[in-house]
């Protein structure tokens, strides 16, 4: 059996290939030495071995130099390395795309969104220009490498290793789980791939357990290293429902809202540090909205809709004494200080994270400027609550308070602000829907949702870009119904289109220059207490 299979590895290849039994159950390629599984007894999985051992031999570049890749980055390029050194071969053999089309691995479950999985999928997509798949990662897999195929050709390896970064970058935002220890390549077929790298530089040992990361999720020199929440409080779970555009109706129980507190690592420093900054940070000039108050009475009126008596007592002395009275007899009501609860909801997805002017990060501007908003409002009238949101898909929507209603702005709190980090993604309509449950338990008076972000809703689990705006947009007309009025901030030159569409045309603002962002806060916090009650 092993010298016919030389033979028509020969053929193929058109140089001697030794094939040889191998304890084990994946094919390895040493050179021009093929090593097949024992148990490989179906001749049909043989010869695709064979072939595709031959389609490296002739198109691949053996032993590159793995130390740049981490574990995740060198599978997701070995396979896209599969799909085009067969491609090269099939057109040369067209009758081998039966082989492999026959060989591939069974469809995985749809509901199964693993890393071997998804790479199970990707393969069948590549192999087979008719199949179909609804996950956008292995849509956007055929489509980046048809677009390379049409650019460069199949020719150009590096091309594919672009496409490569580019789908293993993805799948770390997706925050896809990968085992090397547990990861075999899918195709039953394909070798092991050890014959494309070399790992003996390599910074990270192939076979090292690790678990991805999201991007910058953390920022440089963080010391806060967890990222679940191990230390974090939770307060409770709350499940809210979700509009679905498509549908066009609202998901029940959708969406499940984890509140908690910031991880407490590091919070005595950062609350001495919050002690200091508290002495330097300046409080915003805030203008105070008035209303018409019955309870404060302007007395010695013009006119009104009441009489002063003690005026028209003293008309009546004035009279007797024939001295000239004074007219204004009349009462009516004062303006003061109109009462409002105002929640500002930040954005605390990982984009946040992003720097800034002078490399400081979006984030800590717009933590900069919450605390401001807070510091300014020493009189006490308006109660002030700052929160913030990020998610990481529709299971977990999580909601930290930082500063509820009536809590002093002390050491401690500004600590518990500067020691939330941003992570994940920004599903926007439950946490507005979150938000708004805190301010109906609010006093009569204005209540308002100022949200600050930096970017559209978006989450790793919804792939329709007008989805999670359409279900914002309904979040905030369920707040309308409620008497809570919503506005928002967004530092995003590009934000016009789809904060208008959430939020409406009067209710947004656009911070083009972050470095303004605290006294935008601060107009539109004012204009939000201007407002009518709801």
């Amino acid at each position: 059996m092993n010298a016919a299979l030389s033979l028509l590895a020969r053929g193929l290849a058109g140089i001697d290939v030794e094939v040889q039994a191998l304890a084990g159950t994946r094919a390895v390629l040493v050179g021009k030495r093929l090593l097949l599984p024992e148990g490989t007894g179906e001749e049909r999985l043989r010869r695709a071995m064979v072939a595709h051992a031959v389609a490296h031999l002739r198109h691949s570049t053996p032993a590159r130099l793995a130390r740049a890749l981490k574990p995740m980055g060198i599978a997701v390029a070995s396979a896209i390395e599969d799909a085009r050194v067969e491609r090269l071969l099939c057109r040369d053999f067209p009758g081998l795309h039966g082989w492999f089309a026959e060989s591939l691995a069974p469809v995985p479950d749809p509901l199964d969104l693993g890393f071997a999985a998804l790479v199970a999928r990707m393969d069948r997509m590549l192999m087979l220009p008719a199949w179909q798949d609804d996950n956008h990662w292995v849509n956007k897999a055929r489509r980046l490498f048809d677009e390379t195929v049409a650019r460069t050709g199949l020719e150009d390896c590096d091309a594919f290793r672009a496409v490569a970064s580019i789908l293993a970058n993805d799948l770390g935002q997706m925050r896809v789980r990968f085992e090397p220890r547990d990861y075999a390549v899918p195709a039953p077929y394909r070798d092991d791939n050890s014959y494309l790298w070399d790992f003996g530089e390599a910074d990270t040992p192939p076979d090292e357990a690790i678990a991805l990361q999201q991007s910058g999720a953390l920022g440089e020199g963080c010391s806060h290293p967890s990222a679940g929440g191990m230390d974090e409080m939770e307060f409770g779970r709350y499940t809210y429902p979700e509009w679905d555009r498509k549908l066009e109706r609202l998901r029940p129980d959708w969406c499940t809202v984890i509140e908690k507190l910031p991880a407490w690592q590091g919070l005595t420093t950062l609350r001495e540090q919050a002690t200091a900054d508290s002495k330097r940070i300046p409080p915003l000039a805030l203008p105070r909205s008035r209303h018409l108050e019955r309870a404060h009475r302007l007395r010695r009126q013009w006119e009104g809709d009441d009489i002063d008596l003690n005026a028209a007592i003293e008309v009546l002395i004035d009279r007797r004494l024939r001295l000239q009275p004074d007219p204004r007899l009349f009462m009516r009501p004062g303006k003061g200080p109109r009462p409002s609860s105002l929640l500002v909801l930040l954005d605390l997805s990982a984009s946040a994270n992003d720097a800034g002017p002078h490399t400081v990060s979006l984030l800590d501007i717009e933590k900069r400027a919450a605390l401001l908003l807070a510091a300014s409002n020493t009189q006490g009238i308006d109660r002030l609550a700052i929160h913030g949101f990020s998610s990481n898909t529709r299971a977990e929507v999580y909601y930290y308070r930082l500063l509820d209603f009536g809590q002093p702005l002390d050491a401690a709190s500004r600590a518990t602000i500067g020691a939330v980090r941003g992570r994940y993604s920004t599903r926007m309509g439950a946490a507005l829907r979150h938000a708004t449950s805190h301010l109906r338990g609010e006093p009569a008076g204005q209540r308002a949702i100022l949200l600050v972000t930096d970017g559209a809703p978006s989450d790793i689990d919804v792939h329709d870009p007008g989805y999670l705006i359409e279900d914002a947009r309904q979040a905030v007309a369920e707040a309308r119904e409620a008497g809570v009025h919503t506005a928002c901030i967004a530092v995003d030159g590009a934000a016009d289109a789809y904060v208008r569409r959430i939020f409406g045309w009067r209710n947004h603002g656009i911070a083009d220059d972050v470095r303004t962002l605290p006294q935008r806060l601060a107009r539109m916090s004012a204009r939000l207490g201007m407002l009518r009650p709801g």
